[in-house]
């Protein structure tokens, strides 16, 4: 019996989550059994209990008006868990839930009625942490979270609150566990009702001490006070050094790439594989190679893994300073590697190089039929994780193993379709590569219609010119998205790239930020170091008027991708919407270091003098600069040049500007103007009614035909409509549409069509004479940050704006935004 108790009290270690409904004793009897039953059902479908369930690692344990769950796995099941909880209990705000976890001893016992039940001080510090919680919150002990530090997946996450006094004098460090859709960002109100009391800290007999505030803010202040004499004694003889100082040292030079102490151990860039085959269309398949390598070691979470349009920058078959590429992706290794294809045979070259002193730390030659391609890019991947000694989980090892499809012409396609997105930029004739690759990804997904990866390519192209092709935000367009994307989810209902790839449609097909969120956050789970999501909830963060932290989300996402145009051209847009020009200035000068001929990047940095200063001539120049030298890219640029020759009122090189335009659109975000909107817009400014009339009436039926071939009504559609109307003398049809469209696209839905819906409603209001309707418009338009033509610079110089010209409402207004 001794022994058979001594069996029963043998502790082991489990991590605890302790789950309460707030304000549970105040509900009505049947309202409480009914919320219970909720959270019930709500706990028990989440992923993370079914497997734990599923495994014999899980005890539930009833508390009332709540619940234990006590893991026996992994610390991360009951964090997984809470996350899990949390996303689902966003569509259930009536059910308000706090969370606590802790990681401790715990024993098996009997209760009462002699079943097996669990007690310890893992389960009493859980509800301790929990107890300290309101509504939303999840807690962490310390030691979780220390625990969970380890893995870069989870850092930012944690946010440490302090220690805390909580029930029997035990005192207990609180980590508040929270991000952009899970959790409650607040601190817990009791606990800033005791950082604002000074909480007493127990003392081993349990008593509370008499507190050391008082005596230290004594020593404190007679220490300032010291200071202070000290101080007015000699900073004469200090000021005068370091006046000496600023006159002789020269001035830091301005860095983008982290200190090589910042730069962590486990980080390497998997740079382009050589393709040494003998047919150079092999390229795409080296490319391929190295990619999947690189999306194989990105699955790991205890790695940092610089994503890929970053490491293409460094092209192979030319020499490398690796020091230097370590340094400017952050990476304290690389791994470099070459491809040789020839008929059914594939050779791949792989070596693994510390990039702080150039040592080889590892390398291997793998010669092979072509069928195991896909084997080696896993062996080397998981040799690589070995080499960094990076911790693999059983799911990361699997995900890794799994090859992306078995056929390679299939994979060859997807390929170039991948290199074509990523080298896409969405200027005046961008869309024509999503096209190309469109057509790529079918033909790959008719070889083999279980290719996951090509469908989530597939529903993003698809979405990419419903969200920013105004032409092509049509049904059609929406349901080849969709079909794609349930493709996806049929073969895959768990994988990370179905889950971002489901984020992107319903953010840029319905402008469902919290169902985008709910998305990114599983996606984190299987995709730690994929850029994208944290590319899109910056996105999503300045949709919603929250530039400041869709500001950080760029940053966060340039940290694993230090060299991606997209990102740094995003980050440029967010301050020229803030006006802040030196910021904007700063950054695309970071690009261009980058890539110093990339035309789109160099006509957007003339641009900032135009807009900051109301100076067309850099803009100017630069134009010139590009049809002398390199006329072929033109095109690409031409709406910029039709904004320039705008501004210079000069209807010749407009025209030219138009021509060169062909059939692609100008304006802004998704507000696109035709090219015979464009002549009746440079008519108008020469004052040639005849001509305006003409050309707005050939794009009024231009426009009702999209329209009318829109699901939905689109806000953007109307505003265009509206401004063609005003340009006819239409005046109550004009006014109808404006107002049709801010109606349909809010500010509040949406930060950055939203205000220029309202911009647009002024230009249509000023041009049918309602001045007092456009300066109303106009004044709160100034006010909300925008990308449009609410610029020192626009206001100044652009034909919108004619009508209102000389009157001193709008003088002021201009007045108001000019550099100070």
């Amino acid at each position: 019996m001794a022994n058979e108790q001594k069996t029963k009290l043998r502790l082991e270690i489990a991590h605890v989550l302790f789950i309460d409904i707030v304000g549970y004793s105040k509900l009505l009897i049947d309202e409480q059994s009914e919320a219970l039953q909720e959270l019930n059902q709500i706990v028990r479908k989440t992923d993370a209990v079914r497997g734990a369930e599923a495994a014999g690692q899980l005890i539930f344990l009833p508390t009332g008006d709540g619940m234990a769950l006590v893991f026996t796995g992994s610390v991360e099941d009951p964090v997984e868990c809470a996350l899990q909880i949390s996303q689902r209990l966003r569509a259930q705000p009536s059910l308000p839930v706090r969370m606590g976890i802790h990681s401790g001893p715990v024993h098996h016992v009997a209760d009462v009625n002699q079943r097996e039940n669990i007690a310890g001080a893992g389960i009493n510090i859980a509800q301790r942490v929990m107890d300290c919680g309101d509504a939303g919150h999840i807690l962490l002990s310390k030691r979780v979270a220390d625990d969970l530090a380890q893995y870069r997946r989870w850092q930012p996450y944690l946010h440490e609150l302090g220690d805390f006094e909580v029930k029997h004098g035990v005192v207990v460090s609180i980590v508040n566990l929270y991000a952009d859709v899970v959790g409650n960002p607040n601190p817990p109100e009791r606990l800033k009702h005791e950082k604002q009391g000074a909480p007493r800290v127990a003392t081993s007999a349990g008593r509370a001490k008499r507190s050391p505030i008082p005596v230290t803010l004594f020593v404190v202040g007679f220490m300032l006070f010291t200071l202070a004499v000290l101080g007015i004694i000699f900073a004469p003889a200090i000021l005068k050094q370091m006046q000496a100082r600023q006159t002789t040292a020269p001035a830091p030079a301005a860095s983008t790439a982290p200190s090589v102490a910042s730069i962590p151990e486990k980080s390497i860039a998997v740079l382009p594989f050589e393709n040494l085959s003998d047919e150079k269309q092999n390229a795409y398949f080296a490319d391929g190679v190295q990619d999947e390598i690189l999306t194989d070691l990105s699955k790991i979470a205890d790695l940092k893994v610089i994503s890929r349009s970053s490491v293409m920058h460094y092209k192979s078959g030319v020499e490398r300073n690796l020091r230097k590429i370590g340094e400017e992706l952050g990476v304290a290794h690389v791994l470099e590697g070459s491809v040789q294809r020839a008929a059914n045979r594939v050779r791949v070259n792989a070596q693994l190089i510390n990039t702080r002193n150039d040592a080889h730390l590892w390398a291997q030659t793998y010669d092979r039929d072509l069928a195991d391609v896909f084997a080696i890019q896993s062996e080397i991947a998981k040799t690589i994780a070995d080499q960094l000694q990076a911790k693999l989980s059983p799911r990361e090892k699997s995900a890794i193993e799994r090859p992306p499809t078995n056929d390679i012409a299939a994979f060859d396609l997807y390929s170039r379709a991948k290199d074509l997105l990523l080298s896409t930029v969405f200027s005046a004739m961008g869309r024509e590569g999503v096209f190309q690759a469109v057509d790529l990804l079918n033909q790959a997904l008719a070889r083999d219609p279980s290719f996951l990866l090509a469908y989530c390519q597939l529903a993003d192209a698809h979405d990419q010119l419903y969200f920013l092709v105004a032409a092509d935000h049509t049904p059609t367009r929406l349901a080849a998205a969709e079909a794609a994307l349930a493709a996806a989810f049929r073969l895959e209902p768990d994988a990370g790239e179905a889950h971002l790839a489901r984020a992107t449609h319903i953010y840029r097909a319905y402008l469902d930020y919290d169902g985008a969120l709910a998305e990114l956050e599983i996606a984190r789970r299987t995709l730690p170091n994929d850029s994208r999501i944290f590319e899109l909830i910056a996105a999503i963060m300045r949709r919603r008027g929250k530039h400041e932290e869709g500001l950080r989300n760029y940053e966060r996402a340039l940290e694993l991708d230090p060299r991606n145009f997209f990102t740094l051209q995003q980050v440029a847009l967010s301050y020229l919407m803030l006006h802040s020009y030196s910021e904007e200035a700063a950054i695309l000068d970071r690009a261009l270091s980058i890539k110093p001929d990339d035309v789109d990047t160099k006509v957007a940095r003339a641009l900032v003098a135009m807009d900051w200063k109301a100076d067309t001539r850099p803009l100017h120049q630069t134009i010139d600069e590009l049809r002398e030298k390199h006329p072929e890219a033109i095109r690409r640029v031409a709406d910029t040049w039709l904004l320039c020759a705008l501004a210079e009122r000069d209807a010749g090189a407009a025209k030219t500007a138009l021509t060169a335009l062909g059939d692609n659109t100008f304006g802004d975000n998704s507000t696109q103007f035709s090219a015979k909107f464009g002549e009746g817009l440079v008519a108008r400014m020469m004052k040639d009614e005849a001509k305006a009339h003409a050309a707005f009436g050939v794009a009024r039926i231009q426009q009702e035909k999209i329209i009318q071939e829109q699901q939905e009504p689109f806000g953007p559609s109307f505003c265009i409509l509206g401004l063609i109307d005003a340009g006819l003398g239409r005046k109550e049809e004009a006014l109808r549409a404006g107002r049709r469209a801010v109606e349909l696209m809010s500010v509040g839905k949406d930060a950055l069509n939203g205000p220029d819906m309202i911009q647009y409603l002024a230009v249509i209001a000023a041009w049918v004479g309602e001045k007092d309707l456009a300066f109303e418009q106009l004044t709160t338009a100034t006010r909300l940050p925008a990308l449009n033509n609410v610029t020192y610079g626009r206001l100044k110089l652009l034909p919108w704006w004619d009508p209102l010209r000389g009157d001193p409402r709008f003088e002021k207004i201009v007045a108001s935004l000019a550099p100070k």
